[in-house]
């Protein structure tokens, strides 16, 4: 006579196994958010506005910042934007993974305290359909992030135009 089965039974080993998926799963998902929360901007909104321009449409992050994906000599970086910098600024870890070369030598004044910083030039910058060639910009080994301030030395030559939460870029006219 056979026994009647009942509940499947489990030994420590098989509990502490599940726990650990369960755990791996749940922080994969928690991560995914919180970078979604930072970065709202990671497939960009690309469009041409009324004038005929090619306009990037950034969502301001729940800190009030705009982040966004982009590429800098065709590699995949995050910027910062950041009007209140000079030029273009990469922590210096992410410059030597982008094989950026270093120039000039000079201190920078950040909201971390004065900094070491080194001149070069980003061949070519895309943030959505935008896309520069031969950007100034500095390396920074004071800046520890993991994001590349977009400053000026970009953001200069394009029209910005705020409404809300939103940010409109735009290529004017005249550098087509």
């Amino acid at each position: 006579m056979t026994k009647p089965m009942g509940p499947p039974s489990f030994n420590k080993l098989t509990i502490a196994v599940i726990m650990v998926a369960l755990l791996a799963v749940t922080t994969f998902i928690f991560n995914g958010l919180l970078d979604d929360i930072n970065n709202p901007n990671k497939i960009l909104s690309v469009s041409v506005n009324e004038f005929g321009n090619k306009e990037v449409s950034l969502e301001r992050n729940r800190y009030g910042h705009y982040v966004a994906s982009g590429k800098i000599n065709d590699q995949s970086v995050e910027f910062l934007l950041d009007t209140g910098a000079t030029l273009v600024a990469i922590p210096e870890h992410i410059a030597s993974q982008l094989n950026l070369k270093k120039g000039r030598s000079f201190q920078t004044q950040t909201a971390n305290g004065i900094s070491q910083s080194y001149t070069t030039t980003i061949d070519k910058l895309t943030l959505g359909d935008i896309v520069m060639t031969n950007v100034p910009a500095s390396i920074s080994s004071g800046m520890t992030f993991n994001q590349i301030l977009l400053g000026m030395s970009f953001l200069k030559h394009l029209q910005l135009t705020q409404q809300g939460s939103e940010l409109k870029i735009s290529v004017p006219d005249q550098i087509h």
